[in-house]
């Protein structure tokens, strides 16, 4: 079950940086993908990616707009349904 939110064209320009970048880590990589993926799409962001982007968020080093895409990945996990 999919969230209804997407990435905005402002995050996916930012995504899109992020990707193109020779600076950007592995994790940022993927979570600039995972924000990509999900423009215009109903796709929900896997748990090692929500993992990756936490992580991110958390960091004193991440770039603006990598913070960007981890939160824009983040608002679009799914959340586990309580038993």
């Amino acid at each position: 079950m999919a969230k209804s939110e997407s990435t905005s064209k402002k995050v996916a320009s930012s995504a899109s940086k992020l990707l193109r970048s020779k600076t950007a880590t592995k994790a940022e990589k993927s979570v600039a993908a995972s924000a990509l993926t999900q423009k215009g799409s109903k796709e929900a962001t896997s748990k090692k990616v929500a993992s990756a982007a936490a992580k991110i968020l958390k960091s004193k080093t991440a770039s603006k707009a990598a913070k960007s895409a981890a939160a824009s990945a983040l608002t679009q996990k799914v959340k586990a349904k309580r038993k």
